[in-house]
């Protein structure tokens, strides 16, 4: 099959033949329709301290068809579309406990969906209902993301929330938000994508500027209760704590793997919490599966791009730039 690699110390992916895989006996191996383009993929592999092990392949975000299985699987077969957990567990510590696979570093993980083939465990898959495509089932992570943060965040309805950023993890983040009953403001360093945050139910985006402070209260009736950073960049956390109001929750989901500053006692007189989830657990899968599946809302309009496999070298050094795309998507079997 063909498949990325990555060389290590940054140098960009590229396309080599490697094995098919075989099944184990409680695996099936999926020939993978869609895998999105993460952040992190771009982040873990420019060669710093946070980056990919040498000779790997990456993507997570994956869907596609079931063409083989071992012989312990028992509810899935072969045609099934699915996607699963990038993860799997020792069923041994406490993120285990948690059901958060992402967390437990005493096993492997499964990226891998950068190839036209991949193996994963029954017991962590997700099988997509009819009403479903492979680009929404490849979409089912990044909405997993933002679940779990707002679900750690605690948002009751009627709460005043603060969404920095305008990417795709910022953008799942409003989408939960507003499901679960919130207020909805997103703050971007541009208007390009205000149209989409719109689209995803937000009830205003504003761009970072002088008067932000002003608009965002005047705009959610008060101080944000809760203020979301997914922006990823040192000095946006400071900026969280500045906007939210006192015993308010600041939820990092930008994954930051810079240094960062921000004064301790400016959150501890306001009696800010810092909150910093990563991950999420099978059940998120299943609801977001349920709910993307339930409604008329097209999670697709976050896809502005679908490239094939040999697209994705150059695709992920467009991404490092200037770029107009939001969530892009390879398929690997073109």
């Amino acid at each position: 099959m063909k498949a990325a690699n990555y060389p290590g110390d940054g140098e960009p992916l590229e396309i080599i033949n490697k094995p098919d895989p075989s099944p184990k006996p409680d695996e099936v191996v999926i020939e993978v329709h869609r895998c999105g383009i993460c952040g992190t993929d771009l982040h873990m592999t420019e060669g710093h301290h946070w980056q990919f092990p040498a000779g790997c392949t990456p993507g997570h975000e994956y869907a596609g068809r079931v063409v083989a299985k071992g012989s312990q699987v028992r509810h899935l077969s072969e045609g099934d579309l699915i996607t699963a957990l990038p993860s799997t567990g020792c069923g041994n510590c406490d993120a285990c406990a948690t059901g958060n696979l992402a967390l437990c570093h005493n096993a492997p993980g499964l990226m891998g969906g950068f190839a036209q083939y991949i193996s994963v465990p029954e017991a962590v898959s997700t099988k997509l209902p009819s009403t479903l495509t492979a680009a929404d089932g490849a979409l089912v992570e990044p909405f997993a993301v933002g679940l779990y943060g707002l679900q750690q965040a605690q948002i009751k309805p009627g709460a005043k929330v603060l969404v920095l950023g305008a990417g795709s993890v910022a953008l799942c983040a409003i989408f939960w938000a507003k499901q679960l009953g919130a207020s909805v403001v997103a703050m971007s360093r541009s208007s390009r994508r205000e149209e989409l945050a719109l689209a995803m139910g937000a009830d205003a985006l504003i761009n970072f500027g002088d008067q932000q402070q002003d608009q965002i209260q005047k705009l959610l009736g008060g101080a944000p209760d809760i203020v979301v950073e997914c922006i990823g960049h040192p000095g946006f956390i400071g900026q969280g704590i500045a906007m939210v109001k006192p015993m308010g929750k600041v939820v990092s989901m930008g994954f930051c793997t810079a240094p960062d500053q921000f004064t301790p006692a400016m959150a501890g007189f306001k009696g800010v919490s810092l909150l910093f989830p990563v991950g999420y657990t099978l059940a998120n899968f299943q609801h977001c599966v349920d709910v993307l599946s339930g409604t008329d809302f097209d999670p697709k309009i976050i896809i502005t791009n679908t490239v094939g496999l040999e697209q994705l070298p150059s695709m992920m050094e467009k991404l490092r730039g200037s770029n107009q795309e939001t969530k892009v998507h390879i398929n690997p079997m073109v």
